[in-house]
């Protein structure tokens, strides 16, 4: 699998009871796998209506969703950098997460202590933010000095590695994350992936609201939007505490529960939808009475680099990918008639999968 996605925030922001009613509803999910790797990490299924229709139209006998792993990373406080609230081990497994879902505090609650006594987003924000700059300030800061070091000799190269972390150094000293820094050239973007700097993740905003704010908002949405948009991040807005009741019941007890409160479906599958489209990723399926799986790939893979999602022997043997749209397959009713109807298309090694690909792949090894 190998996606991973960080729950961050401050303490008392509902960050844990997101986490809990995630793994809660994994567990509960009809037919869908799941596990906890150790008690703050979770693999939680993708919901697509898309697997569910496919695999009832096939009468398939195992139906495998898509997953995506959230760790709940606590600790974080002001001074994180600095060591503060075993800040530099919380750090850290931020560093192993491919994007960021960063936890605020939206709502009002007197039972509820906040860490610095009030609610305001902008602030709470910010204190995250800042303690991410200052770890990726040092880690360029000694990288640089290093660099500096060896740049005396006049290699090129080394001068323009240098120059490049100059600019990252200067970018973090304004208070702004290194991803608004873009690489020149693949010597940039290689040296910015080894540095694994932790502000040029992904982040997606999710704004933890009352049941009462859930359908309009409320002030503290409207400031969190407006800093999602100055970044060019996204934002989800759900009720934690719903969703973690939500999670406790069965499929028919959710189902009335969503109509009673007006909701097509839980906050926490948008928030897992979002935090997939975070990530740049799309679905590509593969259909059989036997089984019917989704299977997940970055955006932009192409044909050999999918089936080698399934198996290394379909990637290094692949001939072809017998392709048919997911639209064009349920308007079908199934792979022969889709066949017939010349709407299965054969594929070669340059072709990129598209979102929803029902795939066949034919390889030799």
């Amino acid at each position: 699998m190998g996606f991973r996605c960080g729950i961050v925030g401050l303490p008392n922001v509902g960050k844990s009871t997101i986490f809990n009613a995630l793994t809660a509803a994994a567990i509960a999910a009809e037919n869908y796998p799941f596990c906890t790797i150790e008690p703050n990490v979770g693999i939680v299924p993708v919901p697509d209506a898309r697997l569910d229709q496919l695999a009832e139209l096939v009468k398939t006998r195992n139906k495998v969703a898509t997953q995506m792993e959230f760790v709940d990373i606590a600790g974080l406080v002001k001074g994180a950098s600095q060591g503060e609230g075993l800040g530099n081990q919380f750090l850290g497994h931020i560093r192993q997460v491919d994007a960021i879902l960063h936890v605020v505090r939206c709502f009002e609650d007197d039972n509820i202590v906040h860490v610095d006594g009030s609610i305001d987003p902008l602030r709470d924000v910010e204190v995250i933010t800042t303690e991410l700059i200052l770890a990726d300030l040092e880690t360029v800061e000694k990288r640089l000095a290093k660099s500096r070091n060896q740049a005396k000799s006049g290699d090129k190269r080394l001068l323009a590695e240098a120059a490049f972390l100059e600019r990252l150094q200067a970018t973090l000293d304004q208070g702004k994350p290194a991803r608004t820094v873009f690489p020149d050239n693949d010597q940039q973007r290689d040296l910015v992936r080894d540095l694994c700097l932790l502000t040029t993740k992904p982040v997606l905003y999710v704004a933890n609201v009352d049941e009462g704010d859930l359908a309009t908002g409320n002030r503290h949405v409207e400031q969190l939007g407006k800093v999602a948009a100055e970044e060019g991040a996204s934002m989800v807005m759900i009720a934690g505490a719903i969703e973690q009741e939500l999670s406790l019941l069965d499929r028919e007890e959710q189902r009335e529960f969503l109509a009673e409160m007006g909701m097509e479906e839980p906050g926490l599958h948008r928030l897992i939808k979002a935090g997939y489209a975070l990530l740049g990723l799309i679905t590509f399926f593969t259909v059989g009475e036997k089984e019917t799986k989704a299977w997940t790939i970055k955006k932009g893979t192409k044909a050999p680099g999918a089936a080698g999602k399934i198996h290394s022997d379909f990637e290094r043997g692949f001939i072809r990918a017998e392709v048919i749209a997911y639209d064009d397959y349920i308007a079908c009713g199934s792979e022969t008639v889709a066949r017939d109807k010349g709407l299965m298309r054969s594929e070669g090694k340059e072709y990129v999968v598209a979102d929803g690909d029902c795939i066949l792949f034919r390889f030799n090894v």
